[in-house]
């Protein structure tokens, strides 16, 4: 305040004196001026004590907002609090909240003593009602934080996703379900001293007499549109997504009005390594290659029928995808099924050289999209005791 009581001092004194034409002689001072600003100056120094006992009392309620039922404990050992001082600001409650369903309801740091396995779970979902299957998005609800929060509920998580070595294969989109997802991670184990998939024998009988039955434990914390489908130890430089040796994907449609033939004709040109620039959404900043190869690409029937129309499904497998390759691919084979278009035109698209720039299309929906399987070298997946694993045809 000691500027403006200067500026206010400075202005009432120009304001009061004034020179008197041709003289060198002053004015009095207005005295109703000089008590005017006095009054002024009063009001502004309250208001100042008013904000720093209102900025007094907003320190004193935020330091104790953080009561120890809400203290968290971070991976690297520092507190929520310590963790907003270091930011320099408050999060939403929004945030807020996500912060805590992400953070394990326990400390895992006192499951350190205690046996883990590296495995891996077969999950299917009804992706409806999901924001996609990540949850790097900061939207809720996805299929994997449904995963971890029953995860974190049956007491089975031994540390962060980091500590626990999550991976996982495929990062389906909004909408998109799925019967043969499949991500790895470390979770409790019951044995002493479990096997990880150093030898060939790590999934024998032996090996799983006593274990948690994982199928079962965490299907009953799952939501009814996720479960766990089956388990299996995995080595420990084991990843969900690059040591997939293939994926496929199932999209169904109904097949009335469609010519199933040149269909098929222009499914079978995407067959081979290409460059499938113009069949996905764009991703400059983290992809550079869109060169990926695809398998196998046919359509058949299914054993469905509405009121005499057809249900057909495209089955497509490849190595890898880009970002809605499936969905771009489906949609430019639909306008050829729809005579919009002639076979040949996958052959155009897949030349980035005739074709350098993405022309505009509408994606095929997600909604009839699932990820069909993930296959994978010596990993054999079980259900519970005594129950084989589900298989989808």
């Amino acid at each position: 305040m000691d500027g403006a009581e200067h500026s206010l001092d400075h202005r009432g004194a120009t304001g009061a004196m004034e020179t008197t034409s041709g003289t060198d002689e002053f004015q009095p001072f207005d005295r109703n001026l000089i008590e005017n600003l006095q009054s002024q100056l009063r009001l502004l120094q309250g208001r100042v004590k008013e904000l720093e006992e209102e900025n007094s009392n907003l320190s004193s309620r935020l330091a104790s907002c953080y009561c120890s039922e809400r203290r968290m404990n971070f991976d690297d050992g520092s507190s929520s609090i310590e963790k907003s001082k270091k930011y320099g600001s408050l999060k939403d409650k929004t945030t807020e909240k996500k912060a805590v369903e992400k953070t394990p309801g326990y400390n895992t740091r006192i499951l350190d003593h205690c046996s883990k396995r590296y495995i891996a779970l077969k999950v299917m979902y009804f992706g409806r009602r999901f924001y996609g299957f990540a949850s790097e998005a900061q939207m809720e609800p996805t299929v994997e934080s449904e995963i971890f929060r029953a995860l974190d509920k049956a007491r089975l998580l031994v540390g962060g996703r980091k500590e626990s070595c999550y991976s996982r294969c495929g990062r389906t989109d909004k909408g998109v379900s799925s019967v043969g997802q499949v991500i790895a991670l470390y979770l409790r184990s019951n044995l002493k001293d479990p096997p990880n998939g150093e030898n060939g024998n790590h999934n024998s009988k032996e090996h799983h007499d006593g274990e948690i039955d994982y199928v079962r434990v965490i299907n009953r914390v799952l939501p009814n549109d996720i479960r766990v489908l089956g388990w299996c130890t995995v080595p420990v430089g084991f990843s969900a997504r690059f040591s997939c040796l293939r994926r496929r994907y199932k999209y169904l449609f109904w097949g009335a009005n469609l010519n199933i033939s040149a269909m098929e004709s222009a499914g079978k040109k995407f067959v081979g390594e290409h460059d499938f620039r113009n069949f996905c959404k764009m991703d400059a900043a983290n992809v550079h290659n869109y060169r990926r190869c695809i398998m196998s690409f046919d359509i058949s029937p299914c054993d469905v029928r509405m009121e005499g129309n057809l249900l057909w499904a495209f089955n497509i497998e490849g190595s890898a995808f880009l970002w809605h390759q499936v969905r771009c691919m489906v949609a430019v084979v639909f306008m050829v099924g729809q005579g919009l278009e002639d076979p040949d035109v996958v052959d155009i698209l897949l030349d980035p050289v005739r074709t350098p720039r993405k022309p505009q299309y509408v994606m095929a929906s997600e909604n009839p999209l699932v990820l069909h399987s993930c296959e994978f070298e010596g990993v054999k997946f079980r259900c519970s005791t005594g129950f084989p694993c589900l298989h989808f045809s």
